[in-house]
Protein backbone atom coordinates (compact mmCIF):
# COMPACT_ATOMS: atom_id res chain seq x y z
CA UNK A 1 0.00 0.00 0.00
CA UNK A 2 1.40 3.28 -1.27
CA UNK A 3 0.65 6.44 1.03
CA UNK A 4 1.22 10.05 0.36
CA UNK A 5 0.99 12.60 2.27
CA UNK A 6 1.32 16.33 1.11
CA UNK A 7 2.49 17.82 3.94
CA UNK A 8 3.98 21.23 5.35
CA UNK A 9 6.12 20.70 8.40
CA UNK A 10 5.51 23.99 10.44
CA UNK A 11 1.69 22.80 10.21
CA UNK A 12 0.47 21.06 13.21
CA UNK A 13 -2.18 19.53 11.69
CA UNK A 14 -0.21 18.15 9.45
CA UNK A 15 2.68 17.12 11.66
CA UNK A 16 0.02 15.60 13.90
CA UNK A 17 -1.25 13.81 10.79
CA UNK A 18 1.99 12.35 9.75
CA UNK A 19 2.86 10.87 13.40
CA UNK A 20 -0.56 9.53 13.28
CA UNK A 21 0.51 7.49 9.93
CA UNK A 22 3.87 6.49 11.37
CA UNK A 23 2.38 4.89 14.80
CA UNK A 24 0.00 3.01 13.12
CA UNK A 25 3.31 1.48 10.67
CA UNK A 26 2.45 3.63 7.83
CA UNK A 27 5.84 4.94 6.71
CA UNK A 28 4.48 7.30 3.67
CA UNK A 29 6.09 9.38 0.99
CA UNK A 30 6.02 13.14 2.11
CA UNK A 31 5.68 15.83 -0.74
CA UNK A 32 6.29 18.73 1.50
CA UNK A 33 4.12 20.84 -1.29
CA UNK A 34 5.59 24.51 -0.33
CA UNK A 35 8.40 23.15 -2.01
CA UNK A 36 7.38 20.80 -4.63
CA UNK A 37 3.87 21.66 -5.19
CA UNK A 38 1.47 19.60 -7.39
CA UNK A 39 0.93 19.86 -11.12
CA UNK A 40 -2.74 20.97 -11.94
CA UNK A 41 -3.27 17.53 -13.41
CA UNK A 42 -2.68 16.15 -10.15
CA UNK A 43 -4.40 18.80 -7.87
CA UNK A 44 -7.53 18.19 -10.21
CA UNK A 45 -7.05 14.34 -9.52
CA UNK A 46 -6.65 15.17 -6.15
CA UNK A 47 -9.85 16.92 -5.75
CA UNK A 48 -11.91 14.43 -7.76
CA UNK A 49 -10.62 11.76 -5.19
CA UNK A 50 -11.43 13.91 -2.33
CA UNK A 51 -14.88 14.93 -3.90
CA UNK A 52 -14.28 18.69 -3.55
CA UNK A 53 -14.73 21.85 -5.67
CA UNK A 54 -11.01 24.18 -5.15
CA UNK A 55 -12.39 26.32 -3.13
CA UNK A 56 -13.31 24.33 -0.81
CA UNK A 57 -9.45 23.25 -0.36
CA UNK A 58 -8.30 27.08 -0.14
CA UNK A 59 -7.28 28.51 2.44
CA UNK A 60 -9.40 31.80 1.67
CA UNK A 61 -7.46 33.79 4.88
CA UNK A 62 -3.90 33.56 3.36
CA UNK A 63 -2.87 36.48 1.81
CA UNK A 64 -2.64 35.77 -1.87
CA UNK A 65 -6.34 34.71 -2.12
CA UNK A 66 -7.48 38.13 -1.55
CA UNK A 67 -4.85 39.48 -3.39
CA UNK A 68 -5.52 37.89 -6.45
CA UNK A 69 -9.64 38.34 -6.34
CA UNK A 70 -10.27 34.39 -5.95
CA UNK A 71 -13.37 35.30 -4.07
CA UNK A 72 -14.80 36.45 -7.70
CA UNK A 73 -17.65 33.52 -8.36
CA UNK A 74 -17.02 34.30 -12.17
CA UNK A 75 -13.34 32.56 -11.73
CA UNK A 76 -13.51 28.71 -13.44
CA UNK A 77 -12.45 25.51 -11.75
CA UNK A 78 -9.81 25.52 -13.76
CA UNK A 79 -8.52 29.25 -12.85
CA UNK A 80 -8.99 28.49 -9.46
CA UNK A 81 -6.66 25.32 -9.83
CA UNK A 82 -4.03 27.14 -11.72
CA UNK A 83 -4.14 29.73 -8.64
CA UNK A 84 -2.96 27.11 -6.16
CA UNK A 85 -0.26 25.62 -8.51
CA UNK A 86 0.60 29.23 -8.52
CA UNK A 87 0.51 29.65 -4.77
CA UNK A 88 0.54 26.75 -3.27
CA UNK A 89 0.16 28.45 0.52
CA UNK A 90 -3.28 27.97 -0.64
CA UNK A 91 -3.65 25.02 -0.50
CA UNK A 92 -5.30 23.54 2.72
CA UNK A 93 -3.32 20.36 4.05
CA UNK A 94 -2.78 17.89 4.83
CA UNK A 95 -3.75 15.36 1.99
CA UNK A 96 -3.14 11.58 2.43
CA UNK A 97 -3.65 9.80 -0.56
CA UNK A 98 -4.21 6.00 -0.38
CA UNK A 99 -4.74 4.18 -3.65
CA UNK A 100 -7.59 5.97 -5.79
CA UNK A 101 -8.70 7.36 -2.30
CA UNK A 102 -7.90 10.64 -0.42
CA UNK A 103 -8.17 12.74 2.92
CA UNK A 104 -7.99 15.86 4.61
CA UNK A 105 -6.44 15.18 8.10
CA UNK A 106 -8.47 17.83 9.28
CA UNK A 107 -8.72 16.53 11.81
CA UNK A 108 -6.42 13.97 11.85
CA UNK A 109 -8.21 10.87 12.37
CA UNK A 110 -10.19 11.26 8.89
CA UNK A 111 -7.31 9.83 7.15
CA UNK A 112 -7.37 6.55 9.00
CA UNK A 113 -10.74 6.12 7.60
CA UNK A 114 -9.20 5.55 3.75
CA UNK A 115 -6.05 3.20 4.77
Amino acid sequence: MTVTIYHNPKCSKSRQTLALLEENGITPTIVEYLKDGPTKEKLSEILDRLGLEPRDLMRRREPEYAENNLADEGLSRDQLIQAMVDFPRLIERPIVLCGNKAALGRPPEDVLKIL
